[in-house]
C-alpha cells in the first residue's frame, strides 16, 4: 500500500476500515513516498520497489508531482511505472446504480499506454529560449498496448475497440502507433476496429458517449481522456483504475488527483479507491 499524497492516506483508512469490518484476510505492506513531502529518494522507491515485486500487487494514492524543476525530469511516480514496466492503464467508466449525470448508463473502457509517449522525460534546451520535448513512439510498445487492450475486449465480451490518435499532424509518431492498432485488429476479426482522431473523440465523448466500447491510444492522450470520462460519470472520486506490466498489477484511482485542498476536511469521496480495491480483490 502506497497512500499517496493530498487526500491518499484518509482514502487507505477508508479502505483499511471497509476490510477490518469485513474481515478480509489482506495485510497490507505499507510505503510512504512523496516528492511534496520530502519523503522520497532513491532508497525508498527501491523498497516500494522490492515489495511489490514480492507482492506483485499493490494499491496506490496518488504520488504528486511538483512543478518545478529539480534537476530531475522523470517524477518519481513515473520511475516507479518504468521500473515496474506499467505499460498499460485501464480505466472502467461506468456510471453508477442512483448517481444521476448528464450521461447515464455508461459503460466504457479506456486503455492507455503509460511508458512511452510525450511522458518520456526527453527534453533539453537546444538553443536559448528553444526547449525540444521528445515524443517516443516505438513499434514493440504500440503492438504490445494494441494486443493488450484487444485481448481485454475479448476476454470481458466486448465488441469494439477504437484506436485515438492524431496521424494527421504527427504522420510518423502516431502514424506508427496507428499502423500497430491496424495490424492486431486483423488478428481479431470478431472484434470491431474503427479510429478517431483525439480531438473529434474529445466532442464525441462529450456529445455521445454511448457509441464507445473499448479506447486505446498513447500516453498524454490517455491521461486527457481519462479524466474528461470521469467527468461524465460524477469525477474522479467514483473512478477507479489500474495499471498492468506482464508481471504486476497496480490498483488505483482512474483520474488521479490529490485533491490536496480537501485534506482533513472529511469531504473526499472515497469510493474510487474501495472499487479499486475490491477490484484488487477480485484480482488476487
Amino acid at each position: 500500500m502506497l497512500p499517496g499524497d493530498g487526500v491518499g492516506p484518509e482514502l487507505m483508512h477508508a479502505v483499511k476500515e471497509v476490510f477490518k469490518a469485513a474481515s478480509v484476510p489482506v495485510v497490507f505492506d505499507e510505503h510512504h513516498l512523496s516528492e511534496v513531502q520530502n519523503m522520497a529518494s532513491e532508497e525508498k522507491l527501491d523498497q516500494v520497489v522490492d515489495s511489490m515485486k514480492e507482492s506483485k500487487v499493490a494499491l496506490i494514492g496518488k504520488i504528486h508531482t511538483p512543478m518545478e524543476y529539480k534537476g530531475e525530469l522523470a517524477s518519481y511516480d513515473m520511475r516507479l511505472r518504468r521500473k515496474l514496466d506499467l505499460f498499460a492503464n485501464v480505466v472502467h467508466v461506468k456510471s453508477l446504480p442512483g448517481y444521476k449525470t448528464r450521461h447515464n448508463n455508461l459503460d466504457l473502457v479506456i486503455i492507455r499506454e503509460q511508458t512511452e509517449g510525450e511522458y518520456s522525460s526527453l527534453e533539453h534546451e537546444s538553443a536559448k529560449g528553444v526547449i525540444e520535448c521528445l515524443k517516443i513512439i516505438t513499434r514493440a510498445k504500440s503492438q504490445r498496448i494494441a494486443k493488450f487492450a484487444f485481448d481485454y475486449a475479448t476476454k470481458k465480451g466486448r465488441s469494439k475497440v477504437t484506436a485515438v490518435h492524431k496521424a494527421n499532424i504527427m504522420k510518423l509518431g502516431d502514424g506508427l502507433f496507428l499502423q500497430c492498432c491496424e495490424e492486431v485488429a486483423e488478428l481479431y476479426p470478431k472484434i470491431k476496429f474503427d479510429t478517431m482522431i483525439i480531438d473529434n473523440c474529445c466532442m464525441q465523448l462529450v456529445q455521445n458517449p454511448y457509441q464507445f466500447d473499448v479506447l486505446v491510444m498513447p500516453n498524454l492522450y490517455g491521461n486527457i481522456i481519462d479524466n474528461l470520462a470521469a467527468g461524465l460519470v460524477g469525477g474522479a472520486g467514483v473512478v477507479p483504475g489500474e495499471s498492468y506490466s506482464a508481471e504486476y498489477a497496480v490498483f488505483e484511482m482512474g483520474a488521479r488527483h490529490p485533491f490536496a485542498q480537501a485534506v482533513g476536511r472529511n469531504i473526499a469521496n472515497p469510493t474510487a479507491m474501495l472499487l479499486s480495491a475490491a477490484n484488487m480483490l477480485r484480482h488476487l
